[in-house]
């Protein structure tokens, strides 16, 4: 291998992939970086057996080899060069690199015992905007589980029919579900579960990404394929069912409060503040306006040892008066990702599941169970 390219492209292409390196393997080469020439250009992949990114650069190629290098050190000394033109030589297993002054050998492994990376080309292909992917996954990963305990709570169901995909997370105490466009219709429908980690690493991928991202699943051999303009990402499936989660949607309410998403974040967050060692309790107390004035969202929190805070919110209520708890993070969590000026809550009664919905968007809805608490 005889290429060079630039450290700045290099840099980049090192920090896309350095995401899937593996941190704790059983196989070491999976902590390698494989670098490889392919149509012109240089190819880096990386993966940690459950998820693979490949990424391609330009560069000018002299002559074509394959090797794999310690992910780590390559991408430290790379980073530390100056911008400047990078000349890489593999002579055996040793790759040389020489940048303005600065020269490096690296001992690497031989490139056929890096891990081969699926080539997914059955099952359904479809497209994805950008922009409507990216407030998507925004909008439901920060409700799917943590804990491995019940493994397939920690991805994300994605449902792909007709011209839509609906995402779907869950941890057993909230539920966010999300519909996205689909720019290329499906011919069949199909359901997978998603890593969250996964889409996790997707969302930062895209971040400068503008032609919609291409979608591959292929559910028989369990792996879903994401390919952009100059990078794929290529995981694998979490087996299971996921739970039916359309009858936990609740279809009614006594009580439905609008109110400004920002001043309703701001009120939950101070509210926060004094909730921490009281479980995270926050309060909210809902009363109907009468004649022309308008109702009234009260936030409070309050803890025997600090003491306790109220906040009230100028709030459209419809129906009867009302007062539910929930957990204070669970509330930020999905105001932070609404972009909508307006949030409705919807309750029946402080036992029952609340459901949030932007004002003006029909496409998420998120559900979040109630905590009990001594009125």
């Amino acid at each position: 291998m005889k290429l060079s390219c630039l450290q700045e492209n290099l840099n980049r292409g090192l920090g896309i992939v350095g995401r899937a390196v593996a941190t704790r393997s059983t196989l070491p080469i999976t902590q390698n970086i494989f670098l490889t020439d392919d149509q012109g250009r240089l190819k880096l992949v990386a993966t940690n057996l459950e998820m693979a990114i490949s990424c391609w650069l330009g560069a000018k190629i002299e002559e074509g080899g394959a090797i794999t290098v310690p992910a780590r050190l390559l991408t430290e000394f790379v980073s530390s060069l100056p911008n400047d033109k990078i000349d890489i030589n593999l002579s055996g297993k040793t790759l040389r690199l020489k940048c303005a002054r600065f020269e490096a050998r690296i001992s690497g492994v031989d490139a056929k015992d890096f891990p081969p990376i699926p080539a997914i080309s059955e099952g359904i292909t479809t497209k994805v905007e950008v922009e409507a992917l990216r407030q998507g996954i925004n909008r439901v990963i920060f409700a799917a589980a943590t804990e491995e305990s019940r493994p397939v709570l920690t991805g994300i169901d994605a449902q792909f029919e007709g011209s839509l995909l609906t995402l779907a997370a869950a941890d057993g105490f909230r539920l966010a579900v999300e519909k996205i466009p689909l720019a290329t219709p499906v011919a069949q429908k199909t359901e997978v579960i998603i890593p969250a980690r996964t889409l996790g690493e997707l969302n930062r991928l895209i971040g400068e990404q503008e032609e919609p991202v291409e979608i591959t699943v292929n559910p028989n051999k369990s792996q879903i394929l994401f390919r952009m303009k100059s990078t794929e990402l290529v995981s694998q499936l979490i087996q299971g069912s996921f739970p039916n989660y359309s009858q936990l949607i609740p279809k009614s309410y006594a009580t439905r409060l609008v109110v400004n998403v920002a001043e309703f974040l701001r009120a939950t967050k101070t509210a926060s503040i004094f909730a921490r060692d009281g479980s995270g309790i926050v309060r909210l107390m809902m009363t109907p306006g009468a004649k022309s004035a308008p109702g009234k969202l009260t936030v409070s929190a309050r803890s025997e040892e600090i003491g306790d805070d109220t906040g009230d919110i100028d709030a459209a209520i419809e129906g009867e008066e009302s007062k539910i708890a929930f957990n204070g993070k669970y509330l930020i969590d999905v105001l932070g990702v609404l972009r909508e000026e307006q949030v409705a809550l919807e309750t029946t009664n402080p036992s029952s599941p609340g459901l949030i919905r932007p004002v003006g968007s029909e496409t998420y809805v998120h559900v979040v169970m109630p905590m009990f608490v001594q009125w």
